[in-house]
């Protein structure tokens, strides 16, 4: 690593740890968490925020279709589609960090892809001016969504009939999941909660048995990611692919 990039982490670290987060919203809270570490937050987050890729490649895009990133912050989802973009009818990148939506619009303006937008707006109310969607992706935003289950209710509300969701998020387990699910012990259920409290993030029990019940549940798996510089420990975190009923 370069001594640029190492300061540049740092600068995310200061944010992540140290740097209190203020604001009389949610909003607020997200531009004042973000506002400072914009231009460093996706290379950090590259080897923070594990999963993605495998998660975007595996749930596909339809041609013609209508995709939804909501939480999706500086729009550098996309890039792990970047050959199946040019495909969509459309693509919308929806966030309330306007500093985070300012590298989202530059970064699509370079790619060229006019039929993608960066929408500042509420992850549990907007939808899509089309009328509906066919997929719906959350990409570690859930967990800093305070009413996660309305921002999944908006997301089974903008499907369409047999149209799909997927999620990757930092989470714990129940203390009793349901048979054939990770049973975390009880460090990693109580200390990650509080250690990324204080950004905001808080990983939830009930992801998994949310989504599960409000969609057809065709793929999941649970896994532990590395924290940069932080050595032996391991994020706990899921991927998960539902579709709604064609109903």
């Amino acid at each position: 690593m370069t001594t640029m990039s190492i300061i540049k982490d740092f600068q995310v670290i200061y944010h992540l740890l140290l740097k209190p987060v203020r604001g009389k919203n949610h909003a607020e809270r997200m531009e004042n968490f973000y506002q400072g570490q914009a231009d460093a937050y996706d290379d950090f987050r590259k080897r923070l925020l594990q999963g993605r890729e495998e998660l975007f490649q595996t749930i596909a895009l339809p041609e013609g279709g209508v995709w939804v990133d909501l939480g999706g912050g500086t729009g550098s989802n996309l890039e792990y589609l970047s050959h199946s973009i040019p495909k969509l009818k459309k693509a919308y990148v929806v966030d309330l960090a306007s500093s985070l939506l300012k590298v989202a619009r530059e970064r699509f303006a370079k790619k060229g892809w006019t039929h993608v937008e960066a929408i500042e707006a509420d992850a549990t109310r907007w939808l899509p001016p089309e009328g509906g969607a066919d997929i719906v992706t959350f990409s570690y935003s859930l967990t800093m969504i305070p009413d996660w289950f309305a921002a999944i209710e908006n997301a089974q509300r903008m499907l369409k009939p047999g149209g799909k969701i997927g999620v990757v998020d930092f989470y714990v387990s129940r203390k009793h999941p349901a048979e054939g699910m990770t049973k975390h012990n009880w460090f990693t259920r109580s200390f990650w909660p509080v250690w990324f409290a204080g950004d905001n993030v808080f990983p939830s029990s009930e992801h998994l048995p949310y989504l599960s019940s409000h969609f057809e549940n065709i793929w999941c798996q649970e896994k532990r990611a590395k924290v940069p510089y932080i050595p032996f420990i391991r994020a706990p975190y899921y991927q998960f692919i539902g579709r709604k009923s064609q109903q």
